[in-house]
This record gives C-alpha cells, sequence and structure tokens, in this order.
C-alpha cells in the first residue's frame, strides 16, 4: 500500500520511503534516509541525513532523527543513525548520528523513549528499554537490553548500563551499572537486584537468589572487583544470568557504582 504523505511535507526525492507510512505536514526529511514500512512521523520531526529507520516506529513532533553530533571531533563526516523496529519516540527527541566516518549510533528494536530524551552520537541502546521524561544519555555509551532509565537521568560518557537494570529518577552516573540491579542516589549506589522485572522476565526465585548472593559479594565483600568476580565464578551456580553478570563486570572500562 502507497504511504500518505502530506504534500505540506518537505521531502527529498531521494530519500526512500517505505510502503503505508503516514507522513503528516511540516516533516522534514533529508536525502541521504531510509524509512521502513508502516512508519509514522508526526509534525514538526525533522530526519537528518544518515538515518536508516526500521519498521512500524511512531516518531512524535519536533524530534530530531540523526542531528550532528555534539562532538568537537566531528568534522563533517558520514556517519549513520540506526533505529530498529517497533520503536516509539515522543516528543523533542534528538538522537545524534555517529562521530566519525562508517561509525553508528544504534537505536535496537521495541524501545519506548519519552518526552525529551537526548541519545547521543555512537550510542547503542539494546531492545525492550525504557527511557523516562527528559534523560540524557552522552556519547559512546551503552544500554543492554530491557533496561529502564527513569526519569531525568544522566549517563556520562562512555559508560555502560546491563541488562534488565533500573537506574531511578534524577540519578547521574559516571561508572557502569550492572546487568539486574537498581541503581540510585546521590552519588549513585547499588540499591538491590531487580527482582520485578527479574520476575516479569521469567527468571526462577532460585536464580534471583543466586543473583543476589552474587552481588552480595561483589558490592559487600572485602575483596577487589576482580577477586569479587573469581569467588562468584567458584560459589554462585552458574546460568546464564550469572555468565551476563560476570560478563559486563569483567569487561568494565570505567569501573562499577559503589555499594551503598
Amino acid at each position: 500500500m502507497a504511504s500518505d504523505i502530506s504534500p505540506r511535507a518537505e521531502i527529498d526525492p531521494r530519500a526512500k520511503i517505505g510502503d503505508n507510512c503516514k507522513i503528516f505536514p511540516f516533516v522534514y526529511i533529508e536525502g541521504d534516509v531510509e524509512i521502513g514500512d508502516e512508519c509514522i512521523i508526526f509534525p514538526f520531526t525533522s530526519i537528518l541525513n544518515g538515518s536508516r529507520i526500521g519498521k512500524k516506529n511512531k516518531i512524535h513532533q519536533g524530534s530530531v532523527i540523526a542531528a550532528l553530533p555534539q562532538d568537537f571531533e566531528f568534522s563533517g563526516e558520514k556517519s549513520e543513525c540506526i533505529i530498529g523496529d517497533n520503536n516509539i519516540i515522543r516528543e523533542n527527541v534528538i538522537i545524534n548520528r555517529a562521530t566519525h566516518n562508517g561509525g553508528q549510533t544504534i537505536i535496537g528494536h521495541d524501545n519506548f523513549l519519552m518526552e525529551g530524551v537526548h541519545v547521543s552520537h555512537d550510542t547503542r541502546i539494546a531492545n525492550n528499554c525504557v527511557f523516562g521524561y527528559g534523560t540524557k544519555i552522552a556519547g559512546d555509551c551503552f544500554v543492554g537490553e530491557g533496561a529502564i532509565l527513569s526519569t531525568s537521568v544522566i549517563q556520562n560518557a562512555g559508560t555502560r548500563v546491563g541488562r534488565g537494570a533500573m537506574v531511578q529518577a534524577g540519578t547521574t552516573f559516571s561508572k557502569d551499572v550492572p546487568p539486574y540491579i537498581i541503581a540510585g542516589g546521590t552519588p549513585v549506589a547499588y540499591g538491590g537486584v531487580n527482582t520485578t522485572i527479574l520476575t516479569m522476565a521469567g527468571v526462577s526465585e532460585k536464580v534471583q537468589k543466586h543473583i543476589a548472593n552474587a552481588y552480595r559479594l561483589i558490592f559487600h565483600g572485602q575483596n577487589s572487583v576482580f577477586d569479587a568476580i573469581m569467588q562468584v565464578k567458584e560459589q554462585v551456580p552458574d546460568s546464564i544470568e550469572i555468565q551476563n553478570i560476570v560478563n559486563f563486570i569483567s569487561k568494565t572500562e570505567r569501573g562499577i557504582i559503589a555499594k551503598l
């Protein structure tokens, strides 16, 4: 089915737009853009060069996709902003494309970005994540599967959030937030295991206890994080979730957040 494109939208004829899309008046789309089937683009949205947008996305008023990176190293290189399928991008969301030639900012599938969210250059977001009002994610960050960043969170450059983690409202952090935990406070600290998300994901109570034990060793032991990870491997029964924790923390470059 042909797309419903308003004659009052300004669209470069080189842009590739899929079938059955709805594009409202006053949308601005540049030439190096690809938009998949069944997307809805609301008024006053700008979709700029380097945008690669999948299917069934809803992009609301005032959003800017593939905005130029706010990075002093950027000098006009050709890069991309890749958005998967079934994402909801609410009003006034800004997503920057990558800084360097061939680089990519990546948003996965089934994410919900609430009003005023900003995702900076070269950041990678997995699937099924939620970002609250006004949350800001700096450049070169990573957010894992099913993570929740609540209202007015600030994730500083180069940091990671593990899968199934929740960062509470108003939190600013400059170190990695490991999988399956709740993080919050000033300064940010470990606030326990995110049992609600784990239960919703079908993780058994037994495995949840193993996760809690692993984090007891990591955050409340007297050893270094490296030694605590060795203890987790030796003392905690193995599972996919425990492997995710070990792999995530083992790869940290900025360190992980502190305990309470």
